[in-house]
């Protein structure tokens, strides 16, 4: 990729000229490749910092404590090279409100509940949460994510979770989640993406279909625009376990229809400002029976889709002019 970069920055750079003329497309063939040169560079300078971070580790009792505590700062790292890149080639902004409902830093312990639509949004909660407040979270993650070399050393050197999403072993996955979210300190959260897998509509259409056996739920369903309705399994599993943690809830706008290399190639990206909406539930105010809980999640999942909602449409994206 380094050897080549220049040829393929030129290749790249002809084809934008090319659909900018005809489409009036902005270059985004360019920023493609040059992001994912920043990318393959991330990695190969991942691997060896958390190999080096093995080493460096020492021998003893304390051993663990500093090979977490190097793998957290190289996962603080990578992730603000990756948005920071994303920012440079993209233009892209990012608007952040209700971080004053979080409270004193690191605000734990929390079960955190995100909304998911882009291969880019996964950055925000490290970006938020961890560097910028300390809060060390331990993800509930889909196991294929597994193929990406430092992802694969530091997720599993971490507490988190890599679960099969096609339900094939959906207790030894759920006790893999529960106990994420045992004895949660003040300085940690875990997070999990109650949707499963990145919002489109096929996959909404496909998510509809599987709640045809509950025609209640399956109405209900139909009724959000914006995100996919909640999978119950994984959320609840966290919610009855850590029964010391308030929530938070994490919204964005912006990401909408970026579900896929091929759709940034589109050039939507460029220019586009992101909001991050954070709102905080006391635990006090999440009830503790089975039955009540399923509906207050689904409560929490529809109001999340109507802000979201109503952001898109205040603030359609547009496309940039570079």
């Amino acid at each position: 990729m380094v050897g080549l970069l220049p040829l393929w920055l030129v290749i790249g750079l002809v084809i934008d000229v090319v659909r900018k003329a005809r489409h009036g497309t902005p270059f985004a063939v360019t920023r493609l490749i040059a992001f994912g040169a920043v990318y393959l560079l991330g990695e190969v300078v991942g691997v060896l910092a958390l190999g080096l971070s093995w080493l460096l580790a020492g021998v003893g009792k304390a051993r663990h404590r500093r090979l977490l505590t190097f793998t957290y700062a190289i996962q603080r790292a990578w992730v603000a090279t990756l948005l920071a890149t994303v920012k440079l080639l993209y233009g892209v902004r990012i608007a952040l409100e209700g971080e004053d409902t979080l409270g004193p830093a690191p605000g734990g312990p929390l079960v955190v509940l995100m909304q998911h639509t882009s291969l880019v949004d996964t950055l925000l909660p490290t970006t938020y949460l961890t560097a910028r407040r300390g809060l060390k979270l331990r993800w509930v993650l889909k196991k294929e994510l597994l193929v990406d070399p430092s992802l694969d050393i530091a997720g599993l050197r971490l507490p988190n979770a890599f679960v099969g999403r096609d339900g094939s072993d959906t207790d030894k996955a759920l006790t893999l989640v529960r106990r994420l979210a045992t004895d949660l300190p003040p300085d940690e959260g875990v997070l999990i993406y109650p949707e499963g897998t990145r919002f489109t509509p096929s996959k909404r259409l496909r998510a509809l279909e599987r709640l045809a056996s509950t025609p209640d739920l399956q109405a209900r369903a139909s009724r959000l625009k914006r995100v996919l309705p909640p999978r119950l399994g994984g959320p609840l599993a966290l919610l009855e376990t850590a029964t010391n943690a308030d929530v938070l809830l994490i919204a964005h706008v912006g990401f909408e229809g970026l579900s896929s290399v091929g759709a940034v190639l589109s050039g939507d990206l460029v220019g586009r400002t992101i909001r991050l909406h954070l709102r905080r539930i006391p635990r006090a105010q999440i009830p503790s029976d089975r039955t009540a809980l399923v509906e207050w999640l689904w409560t929490q999942w529809e109001a999340l889709d109507a802000w979201v909602d109503s952001q898109a449409q205040e603030n359609p994206p547009h496309r940039g002019k570079a």
